[in-house]
């Protein structure tokens, strides 16, 4: 009697040990066929069964792109019952055919371990109908929203820290009533030019002319800047105009006198290669930056082109003879993979300003 018992405690342990949930998709591709762009956003929805013999729990529901969002169940699915995954899709500005995926993770074995499985994958298509030209299209005002219009509202510039550089606006009143204007100075934009007075009448341009004055940032390198102009207008009241800056510094004023005893900035290395790091793990790596001139040697700034690898220095001025550590730390995101950028080290020595670092990384 007590082998029976014993065996069927067996039979119950294995029974539990090898149960298991398995997804299976009524269908893996939802086809909108044609939509039209101004019909706003559509819905599919992906119905799925749990065909194994313990609960199944999506773990992870992630579309393929920033154009689709998924909702879906949330709750334990329970062996033979049904669950679903809504996709939505907005056409809007998209015209043209589209295909997208969203990834699925659950808690099958086949998704456990450290090599897991690739996730599932469902797939929303269809064809996008343009839509007719808007009357700011018909225009040429097709950027922003609200009743005025920016023609052009994104600056680049590459320029010395000694100089500025001016911008012209060109806005419509798409309204019915006049339309005000009052650019909110940063310090660094300034309006020095407007073509009408506080308002723009209806169905009038203007100009407005702005100064980006690099000698007030105060800052080098890469920068994103941005400026805002208040209006009435009832849809969209905050108007935002952005620059994209690369600020250099001016040494042309410098004297021979001054060229005699400039910063020299000299690198332990010019490439980090971090090897193989861990998902979610961080590693740090330190660049020794010394002063072989005779003035300080002043670090402007640090940047990095890919955000995984974060930089900074433990001293911003460095005495003649002194030395500056410039840590890059790398945090290793959860996807596998490569991951690769250039940090930049600027510094005001005339001679060599800007010190590129290559760095590399490979996320197991």
């Amino acid at each position: 009697m007590k082998k029976l018992g014993l065996s069927v405690l067996m039979i119950a342990v294995a029974v539990f040990c090898f149960a298991q949930p398995k997804i299976q998709f009524e269908k893996t591709t939802y086809d909108f066929g044609k939509i039209r762009e101004e019909g706003g956003k559509v819905t599919g929805v992906f119905e799925f069964t749990n065909i194994g013999d313990s609960d199944l729990v999506l773990t992870n529901v992630r579309p393929g792109c920033g154009c689709t969002a998924a909702n879906y169940t949330h709750d334990a699915v329970a062996p033979g019952q049904k669950g679903y995954i809504e996709a939505t899709y907005n056409p809007y500005n998209r015209p043209g055919a589209f295909n997208k995926n969203i990834r699925v993770t659950t808690n099958e074995p086949q998704f456990k371990g450290e090599k897991p499985s690739s996730p599932h994958m469902i797939f929303i298509k269809g064809e996008v109908i343009k839509r007719p030209p808007t009357i700011f299209e018909k225009a040429g005002f097709s950027a922003g929203n609200g009743m005025s219009r920016i023609k052009e509202s994104n600056f680049k510039h590459d320029m010395l820290n000694t100089q500025s550089v001016k911008d012209t606006l060109q806005i419509h009143n798409f309204w019915n009533r006049p339309i005000s204007y009052e650019v909110e100075s940063n310090g660094y934009v300034s309006e020095v030019y407007r073509s009408f007075g506080q308002s723009i009448l209806p169905g009038q341009d203007g100009i407005l002319v702005l100064k980006y004055d690099a000698s007030k940032r105060g800052e080098f390198g890469q920068l994103k800047d941005r400026v805002m102009i208040s209006t009435n207008d009832s849809i969209e009241s905050k108007k935002m105009v952005y620059y994209s800056v690369n600020i250099r510094e001016d040494f042309s004023k410098l004297t021979k006198k001054q060229l005699k005893t400039v910063p020299v900035a000299n690198f332990s290395a010019t490439e980090l290669d971090f090897d193989h790091v861990q998902k979610n793990a961080q590693e740090k790596r330190t660049i020794v930056v010394t002063n072989k001139g005779k003035d300080p040697l002043i670090l402007r700034a640090t940047q990095s082109s890919n955000g995984m690898f974060k930089v900074a220095s433990d001293i911003k001025e460095v005495p003649a003879g002194g030395k500056a550590n410039v840590i890059v730390t790398f945090r290793a995101s959860t996807r596998a993979g490569n991951q690769q950028g250039t940090v930049e080290i600027i510094t005001n020595d005339p001679n060599n300003p800007i010190q590129v670092i290559n760095v590399k990384a490979q996320i197991l």
